[in-house]
């Protein structure tokens, strides 16, 4: 069932014209959550269609070119039109929402995050990125402001269901499951060649073009281990991947008696977003159920951390901590875009992160204001290796 007309949720969607935030519409749309706020970088033909279905108080853009042509497409409306990244920041401030769901691609999801939880707003976060470059001050702000932080993404959702009811100290191991990406089983030199339209047909999820080649690396897995990190107090050293290419279970934990408690279902982001958006409660999902049946058999195998060194490299920054972590998302956006771009190549990502990371003086506990600079600095370091002014 979706909600009962007596129940009233509100949300503000960040990121809502990418693949997390029209899932996140999805689901809004089915359970009659108001939507107060939208943001996105500048696709004024879908936020215009979304303005227009749901009438939310306020809509942002980062352009500001497109906010202005927005304005005028909607000035029928009485939706608030405003631009540029200060404005963004500011909303996630300002607007008054029960939560604030932050689907924003990459580094730019962080400063309106941190300004979500100064306001009190409970968040549900599918930017990974926040919390790789900033996770030990997003997550002490969250404690001092006394809001929760729901994971959207699938594995994260899996761990938080399965250590619901049981002390931190119970937990033996978290086991994060990958897919494997479309090039599981391939060693380096099979990966000379390889296109960015190759890397982005993955074999089991709908995503943004970004995570999809960061799958395909096995980065995002690593930004996984770093995000579980900060999420449940779990140092990186009780954190294990295993590949499962039916992607059925998302993920597990293992508690001091041995037992293992996994969370399973049909791979589908709308349920992790519809678990955080209606949490502590359950509704009806928008899925499909899952037949065991008809998934036949589930198989699972070691990640090749040495074909894909960026899911080791994730482990080696996040046990040097401070900036290095935020070195490592800043290098690796900058080389995915790069190669999305057809400037270099699928190899020359992981190389490149590597390279930068492994050669950057760090700093323990950085500033926000530190851990910026470092993204800004890993970035042009990135384009620099690669001979790219």
């Amino acid at each position: 069932m979706a909600f009962d007309s007596g129940f009233e949720k509100s949300v503000a969607i960040f990121g809502s014209t990418g693949s997390i935030g029209t899932q996140s519409i999805e689901v809004a749309r089915r359970h009659k959550i108001k939507i107060k706020a939208l943001t996105a970088r500048g696709d004024v033909d879908r936020l215009e269609e979304q303005i227009r279905e749901f009438s939310p108080e306020v809509c942002a853009l980062l352009d500001e070119n497109k906010a202005k042509e927005l304005k005028d497409r909607v000035a029928d409306t009485s939706t608030k039109i405003v631009g540029g990244e200060r404005s963004i920041e500011e909303l996630a401030f300002e607007v008054k929402c029960d939560m604030f769901l932050n689907s924003i691609i990459g580094k730019a999801g962080l400063r309106p995050t941190l300004a979500a939880i100064e306001s009190g707003k409970n968040i549900a976060l599918a930017n990974k990125e926040t919390l790789v470059t900033a996770g030990s001050i997003v997550m002490q702000k969250a404690r001092d402001k006394g809001v929760s932080v729901l994971p959207v993404d699938s594995e994260h959702c899996a761990i938080f269901q399965c250590l619901e009811g049981y002390p931190a100290k119970q937990v033996s191991r978290l086991i994060l499951t990958a897919s494997g990406g479309p090039f599981f089983g391939k060693k380096r030199d099979e990966l000379v060649g390889i296109t960015p339209e190759m890397a982005l047909a993955h074999p089991t999820w709908n995503m943004g073009k970004k995570i999809t080649i960061d799958s395909a690396t096995l980065m995002n897995k690593g930004f996984e281990v770093i995000e579980a990190c900060h999420l449940f107090d779990v140092p990186v050293d009780k954190i294990d991947v295993v590949v499962h290419r039916e992607s059925i279970i998302h993920s597990m934990v293992e508690y001091i008696d041995n037992a293992v408690l996994a969370q399973m279902g049909v791979p589908d982001m709308r349920t992790c977003i519809q678990y955080a958006l209606t949490y502590p409660d359950r509704y009806e999902g928008l899925q499909e159920k899952l037949d065991l049946a008809k998934v036949g058999k589930m198989t699972f195998a070691e990640a090749d951390k040495e074909t894909f060194v960026l899911l080791d490299l994730a482990y080696r920054s996040m046990r040097m901590g401070g900036l290095i972590p935020a070195v490592l998302n800043g290098a690796n956006e900058e080389a995915v875009y790069l190669f999305l771009d057809h400037k270099i190549s699928f190899t020359d990502i992981m190389d490149s992160v590597k390279a930068v990371v492994l050669g950057y003086k760090n700093i323990e506990s950085p500033t926000l204001e530190e851990i910026e600079a470092a993204d800004i600095e890993a970035r042009a370091a990135v384009r620099r290796i690669n001979g790219i002014i």
